[in-house]
C-alpha cells in the first residue's frame, strides 16, 4: 500500500478534522476531538511492551539475548524493534497528554493524528490559533507537530511547523538562538520530560512571531537572477560524480521552475521568500512523489526536512 498508513481492523489508522487527508484515508471527525477522541479515532489506542530478547538455537532451544528487548504491539503481537535495557516506552496516551491542556481550552486543535507501517511510528499535528500574514495576503497557518516511535528508530520530537495554505508548504525552520524544537529520549524519565515540551507550547506565540518578521523580511527580500542561482547552487553543492552531478542539476532546475511557476508562485517570484517556498513546494510535493510514504517520511523527518532548514539557515544569512 503505497501511503503506508497502518492499516488495522480493515481501515487506516488516521483520524483528522476538516478537509479529507492523505488519499482520503482514515476517518473524518465532525467536531474539535478530545485526546482521547482522536486517539480512539486515529486507532491509536494500543499498548506497546518491552519484551525479553531470546535468539532460536538449533531450531529448538532459546536463549537469553542480555540487554536487548523487543518492542511489541500487544494488541497485534506484532515485534517493531529490537531496543536497548534503559530503552522506556512512551505511551501513545501520554503522547498526547501535555497537547489537552491547550486544546481544551480551545487554544489549539488536533487537526490530524495517525500511525505508519505497523504502527511503530506515530504523528500529532495541532493547529494553533492565528497565522501569519505575508506581504497581506500571503497566509502561513501556525502548528505544532509531535512524533514518536516505538522501534528505537528516534526520540520524541515536538517541533514549530508552519504550512503556507496557498500550496500547503510545510516549512521547517531553524530559528538561531531558539529552541523551536523538543527531543526526549525514551528513558525511564521520559514520560516526566514530556512535561518539558510544555515550555515550547508556552514560548510558541513568541516563537511565531519572530517567524512572522522573519517571513515578511525574505518577502521583502529581491532576489536577482544570479542570487537565486548562487542560493540554489549553495543549497544543492556541486558532486563529482557523474550520477550524483546530473541528480544535482535536476534538483537545481526543478527548484528554479518551482520558484517560477510553482503553487502561489504569482506573490513571491523574484524574493528570497519564494525562493525558500520553492524548495519547500519541491520536497514535500515533488521529491518522491511516486511514494507517499517516503516523501511524508523525508518532509518531516528526513533529507526533505534537512533540506528546507539548510534553505531556511542560508535565507537568514542573507538577510544578515
Amino acid at each position: 500500500m503505497s501511503h503506508n498508513l497502518n492499516i488495522h481492523n480493515g481501515r487506516a489508522s488516521m483520524m483528522y478534522v476538516g478537509e479529507p487527508a492523505w488519499h482520503k484515508q482514515g476517518i473524518q471527525l465532525p467536531k474539535l476531538a478530545t485526546a482521547e477522541e482522536a486517539i480512539k479515532a486515529a486507532q491509536l489506542d494500543y499498548r506497546v511492551e518491552k519484551k525479553p530478547l531470546q535468539a532460536m538455537l538449533n531450531g529448538k532451544k532459546r536463549a537469553p539475548v542480555e540487554d536487548h528487548f523487543a518492542t511489541v504491539r500487544m494488541d497485534t503481537e506484532c515485534v517493531m524493534g529490537v531496543v536497548g535495557s534503559r530503552y522506556s516506552v512512551i505511551d501513545n496516551r501520554a503522547a498526547f497528554v501535555f497537547f489537552d491542556s491547550l486544546v481544551g481550552s480551545g487554544e489549539a486543535i488536533y487537526e490530524t493524528a495517525g500511525a505508519l507501517g505497523n504502527g511503530e511510528k506515530i504523528w500529532i499535528l495541532a493547529r494553533l490559533p492565528g497565522y501569519i500574514r505575508v506581504r497581506g495576503k500571503d497566509i502561513v497557518k501556525k502548528y505544532l507537530l509531535l512524533t514518536n516511535s516505538h522501534d528505537g528508530s528516534s526520540l520524541v520530537r515536538c517541533k514549530l511547523t508552519p504550512v503556507r495554505v496557498v500550496c500547503s508548504n510545510t516549512l521547517s525552520v531553524a530559528l538561531s538562538g531558539s529552541e523551536e524544537e523538543v527531543r526526549i529520549r525514551h528513558t525511564p524519565s521520559a514520560v516526566e520530560n514530556l512535561t518539558e515540551a510544555s515550555k515550547l507550547l508556552g514560548l510558541s506565540k513568541d516563537l511565531y512571531d519572530q517567524l512572522d518578521y522573519i517571513f515578511n523580511r525574505m518577502s521583502l527580500k529581491t532576489l536577482t537572477d544570479k542570487e537565486l542561482l548562487e542560493y540554489v547552487e549553495k543549497l544543492v553543492p556541486d558532486n563529482e560524480e557523474a550520477e550524483s552531478s546530473t541528480r544535482t542539476e535536476n534538483i537545481r532546475r526543478t527548484i528554479l521552475d518551482l520558484h517560477e511557476s510553482g503553487a502561489g508562485a504569482e506573490m513571491t517570484r523574484g524574493t528570497l521568500w519564494g525562493a525558500y517556498n520553492a524548495i519547500s513546494e519541491f520536497t514535500d510535493h515533488v521529491q518522491h512523489s511516486s511514494n507517499p510514504d517516503r516523501r511524508l517520511k523525508s518532509a518531516w523527518f528526513g533529507s526533505g526536512e534537512r533540506l528546507k532548514q539548510k534553505g531556511f539557515a542560508l535565507a537568514q544569512q542573507m538577510l544578515s
